[in-house]
């Protein structure tokens, strides 16, 4: 008989739409799970957001205080999607209290928040899974795959870009993901996670790196009320912006390879343009989100004129025989949540971890200081 999880969501805009509706489509795509996720508690401070989420999705209940969850009987497991400067205070009472986490990146605001909500689960003994989705992208996972069994040779350099227009138009809305006391360091922590988690995924340890920084939007509106997503402001008191636009940085693997990471949040022209290009002794592969079933891979023994292929993924690459039945049917960034839902339930089934973990949410906040200390210094430095 399949049992059931009693899940709470925590910060119900965008994202906290996305953890429930992969919660609900989970038994249709994964269905072999022995606990079964069910709608307890939403959580959010704005009035009546809460109340609405439960209404539309089927929530028991709903709270405009995360902290009725501590003590309800009823979940065993919480999807943290507040903002960033909640993450640890949220992540370690939860933590403590005996929940299991599924929590968006970078959790906190620094290497510091994300130790501290790791170190509350560890000692808790409970699971933590957290949202670094492009990973979960059955070409990336094929990508890993060919890498491992050396069907490009031992990779020499990679070069990992995310760039993106959401805050590219000057009217956007001062929001707390422009201040460093509730959105931390910018573009690193929203964006750049996202490659250092790739890098790491697809090539390993960085052992050191050197990062250059800016802002290239330097003052925007304050909004007039509670914001969701990236709105506008016109007329608002201007306030500055405290972190950063964009990170360049030169990156050394401690398996000797070398890499190229860009990221950047005011990109007039881009839209999701993340993606990589992975070179090795023998071949290279490619990879860009915005045609997520297809991978570029050149392999073989010519070296120069060696021609590039397109693959498209298929049963067998990731997680892709779970929501199409064939090869080039299309997946979307929904799917990838979904993954992720189902990583988070098979580590609390299997007590092991599954998919990308605290300890990696700490090591990319890691890699993160380091670039920003990089910039600050002009200098090579390594991760702690």
């Amino acid at each position: 008989m399949v049992e059931t999880l009693g899940v709470a969501v925590v910060g119900f805009g965008w994202m906290g739409r996305v953890h429930t509706q992969a919660y609900a489509r989970l038994p249709h795509h994964f269905p072999q799970p022995e606990l079964r996720p069910r709608l307890v508690v939403v959580a959010d401070e704005v009035p009546g957001r809460a109340a609405e989420a439960a209404g539309r999705y089927g929530f028991a209940r709903a709270t405009t205080d995360w902290r009725e969850i501590l003590t309800d009987p009823e979940v065993q497991a919480v999807s943290v999607t507040a903002p960033n400067f909640l993450h640890r205070e949220i992540g370690v009472a939860l933590a403590e209290a005996g929940r299991h986490l599924w929590i968006e990146k970078p959790v906190g605001l620094d290497a510091a928040d994300a130790r501290a909500v790791a170190e509350a689960a560890e000692k808790a003994g409970v699971r933590g899974t957290v949202g670094f989705n492009y990973r979960n992208a059955p070409a990336v996972v094929a990508a890993r795959d060919m890498i491992a069994a050396g069907e490009i040779g031992t990779p020499t350099h990679v070069r990992i870009r995310l760039f993106s227009d959401y805050a590219a138009h000057p009217e956007g809305a001062l929001t707390w993901r422009y201040e460093r006391a509730r959105g931390g360091s910018g573009v690193l922590g929203d964006l750049a996670s996202h490659g250092v988690d790739l890098a790491r995924y697809l090539l390993g340890e960085i052992a050191s790196l050197c990062a250059d920084t800016t802002v290239f939007v330097p003052e925007r509106a304050r909004p007039a009320g509670a914001t969701a997503g990236h709105t506008r402001a016109t007329g608002g008191t201007p306030g500055p912006v405290e972190n950063d636009d964009y990170v360049g940085c030169l990156l050394r693997f401690a398996s000797g390879a070398r890499g190229v990471l860009e990221s950047c949040r005011v990109s007039v022209g881009e839209q999701n343009a993340y993606g990589f290009e992975i070179h090795g002794t023998r071949g290279a592969l490619y990879w860009d989100f915005r045609r997520m079933g297809e991978l570029g891979v050149s392999r073989g023994t010519a070296y120069q004129d060696q021609p590039v292929s397109t693959v498209y993924v298929g049963p067998g690459h990731g997680a892709y025989d779970a929501f199409q039945p064939g090869a080039a049917n299309a997946m979307g960034y929904d799917d990838l949540k979904v993954v992720e839902a189902h990583h988070f339930v098979r580590s609390i089934v299997d007590g092991t971890p599954h998919g990308a973990t605290l300890q990696d949410a700490v090591a990319a906040a890691t890699v993160l200081e380091a670039m920003a200390l990089s910039a600050e210094r002009r200098a090579w430095v390594s991760p702690d």
